[in-house]
Order: C-alpha cells, then sequence, then structure tokens
C-alpha cells in the first residue's frame, strides 16, 4: 500500500493523509481503478472538480464534514456514502475540529 501526502488535493486546502489501499498495479483490466483510504484534519478540503468517465464513492467511516455535489452542499457523517456519476462535480470539506476519515472507489 503506498502512504504519503497529498497536499492541496484538487486545489483543495491543508494536506490529506492519503493511503492508496488498491491500485492500478493490483487491478490491471478491472473496472475498479482504484480504492484509497483518506484522513482529513480539520480545516482541510478537496476542491470541488469533475469527473468524465469515472464514477467515485466515498464512504465516511468517521467524523463529519460538507461534500458539494453538482454545486449544492450536503452535510456528511460516519456511516454516509456519496455517489459521483460521470460528468458529475464535487469536493469535500472538513469544517469540524475532529478528523475525517472516509474510503474513495472509483469504477470506470
Amino acid at each position: 500500500m503506498r502512504h504519503e501526502p497529498l497536499p492541496e488535493c484538487h486545489a483543495g486546502k491543508g494536506v490529506l493523509d492519503w493511503t492508496e489501499v488498491l491500485g492500478p498495479d493490483q487491478l490491471k483490466g478491472r473496472r475498479l481503478k482504484f480504492m484509497h483510504y483518506n484522513i482529513m484534519p480539520p480545516g482541510t478540503s478537496i476542491g470541488e472538480h469533475s469527473h468524465h468517465d469515472d464514477e467515485e464513492y466515498y464512504f465516511v467511516i468517521s467524523g463529519q464534514g460538507t461534500m458539494i455535489l453538482d454545486g449544492k452542499r450536503f452535510e456528511v457523517k460516519s456511516g454516509d456514502i456519496t455517489a459521483i456519476y460521470p460528468g458529475g462535480s464535487h469536493g469535500l470539506e472538513n469544517n469540524t475540529n475532529d478528523d475525517l476519515r472516509f474510503l474513495v472507489i472509483c469504477v470506470s
């Protein structure tokens, strides 16, 4: 597993603690493109961006934050899952005092 800091993800704020659980090397020829485990400290965000051909699913493990989906803001918390479909846009903010932990699953 690759584990490293990911600064200013998609032009967001702060540094994500990023771990690639499954990546392209393990998933050649599969529809599943990757699975990442992330820890987003307080005040950190992932900038709003679009996906053209991929779908992403965010599963919140612990904490809470604000997910931006196609320009609309939604509060998310432990146990929530969000879906981003091809052509959709999204971003995520941790505007709390606790870490936000989540999985990102991407399929094509």
